[in-house]
């Protein structure tokens, strides 16, 4: 284990969980409903914040991913056989229920599915603008493994936000995420942006990147440019938190200044959009950039 890896967790990544009587409320609502919530799941630690701004995100196709990376704490093995054909009408409710302005619909990696799952985004989301027509939705999806027709039935379904993650870069794809490739990522990012601008809708394309799994500086900027190549509107980057000693480990604690730098090269690169701090989450202040209600980019 290097130095780095032994140091304590720098005094920025400490924070207080506000847990008032608006926070229980919500968090009894979700529990009664039997819905998972990647807030709660992953102990995000802007959950009050993201909460309390109207957004939240709901894990959809069941508690078990059929890949396993080296950075995630979701449980991997074989899922159960199909899906949920209640789950579309329950997050709508939810979210109805919740009075939600910015929902966000992630799952597990469902490589077991002919197509990955892409048809029950594609329900979820149809739902929720039959239940809560207000309500943004951002869909956070698998890459889908190239299935066929996939992408196209989540777009079909008219999200606010296409989001998929890059999460680290090309480098370290072997030992964070060996069961996706870098260029598959970028390809399906670019597949969006690329209906986006066909169609001229509104559509927002979003990634995320995680700092300190033993990536540079350099190879983070490197990325930033590939998404852009990729008609990428909107980023995240956050700090890797090590789930368990079973993770990879922690290699360096990324300090704000240098996060503050990463927004700044990303603007400059022409991202419309960059949240980027230790505490950042992929869905973290979401409302903040999804389109406007606009039909046409640029309108």
């Amino acid at each position: 284990m290097t130095e780095a890896r032994r140091e304590p967790r720098p005094e920025w990544l400490r924070i207080t969980l506000r847990t008032d009587e608006s926070f229980r409320e919500l968090r009894s609502m979700v529990s009664e409903l039997r819905l998972n919530t990647v807030c709660q799941e992953a102990r995000c630690p802007n959950i009050y914040e993201c909460w309390n701004a109207g957004t939240a995100t709901f894990m959809i196709l069941g508690d078990t991913c059929t890949r396993t990376c080296g950075f995630c704490n979701v449980k991997s093995g074989k899922p159960a056989p199909g899906v949920d054909r209640d789950e579309p009408a329950h997050v709508a409710e939810a979210v109805w229920r919740l009075k939600l302005k910015h929902a966000v619909i992630t799952s597990v990696d469902r490589d077991d599915l002919p197509d990955g799952g892409a048809r029950h985004f594609a329900d979820v989301v149809g739902s929720i603008r039959d239940r809560a027509p207000a309500c943004a939705v951002e869909v956070l999806t698998p890459d889908f493994k190239k299935k066929p027709g996939a992408l196209e039935a989540v777009l079909e379904a008219r999200p606010s936000v296409f989001a998929h993650n890059v999460e680290t870069v090309p480098r370290l794809y072997r030992t964070a995420r060996p069961g996706s490739s870098y260029e598959g990522s970028v390809g399906l990012l670019a597949r969006a942006s690329a209906r986006r601008d066909r169609e001229g809708s509104s559509l927002r394309v979003k990634t995320s990147i995680i700092a300190g799994m033993g990536e540079t500086d350099v190879e983070i900027v490197d990325v930033m440019r590939d998404l852009r190549r990729a008609g990428v509107d909107v980023l995240t980057l956050g700090q890797y938190l090590q789930p368990t000693s079973l993770h990879l480990p922690v290699a360096r604690w990324v300090h704000p200044d240098t996060f503050a730098t990463y927004r700044e090269q990303g603007l400059a690169l022409g991202f419309l959009h960059v949240e980027s701090g230790p505490l950042v989450r992929s869905s973290y202040h979401a409302e903040r950039h999804r389109p406007d209600p606009a039909p046409n980019r640029g309108s």
